[in-house]
């Protein structure tokens, strides 16, 4: 069972993260204030799938690692605690300054700048979570290291 909820909640957790942040890039570019305001209201609404996802790919991948903390588990094992680190301290909070800042319509120099921050800090968290998903498959063979 943990075989197949780990990959499965992982897949999950990268892509809800990559819609994330590909909708907010492609609406703040290319899109009306409109848009914006329904993409950064609806994106903590979100967190009701991306938290468990992220909490069940965790504690699958720490069950599956039988505490183990060498090799590509361990590698994948201290990934882990800066992944959840930069989605509580930085991404979680701007996702709600900037949805409560959109539904005021208040763009001001704050929403832009901690849009920025916003954007970098997702792309960090896509990039950690597809090097695990790397590590993942040269782990079980179905990746060539």
């Amino acid at each position: 069972m943990l075989k197949i909820l780990h990959p499965v909640a992982g897949i999950v957790a990268m892509i809800t993260i990559a819609v994330f942040w590909l909708a907010t890039a492609l609406s703040e570019f290319f899109a009306s204030q409109a848009v914006v305001i329904a993409v950064k209201t609806a994106i903590p609404w979100g967190f009701l799938l991306l938290i468990p996802a992220l909490m069940a790919a965790g504690g699958s991948g720490f069950a599956l690692s039988r505490g183990r903390r060498t090799g590509l588990a361990g590698i994948k094992i201290r990934r882990m605690p800066l992944i959840a680190a930069n989605g509580m301290v930085v991404l979680v909070p701007a996702a709600f300054f900037l949805a409560f800042k959109a539904e005021a319509g208040q763009f001001d120099t704050a929403f832009y700048g901690v849009q920025a921050l916003e954007l970098v800090a997702g792309a960090v968290n896509i990039t950690l979570l597809a090097l695990n998903m790397r590590d993942g498959l040269r782990m079980k063979g179905r990746l060539r290291p």
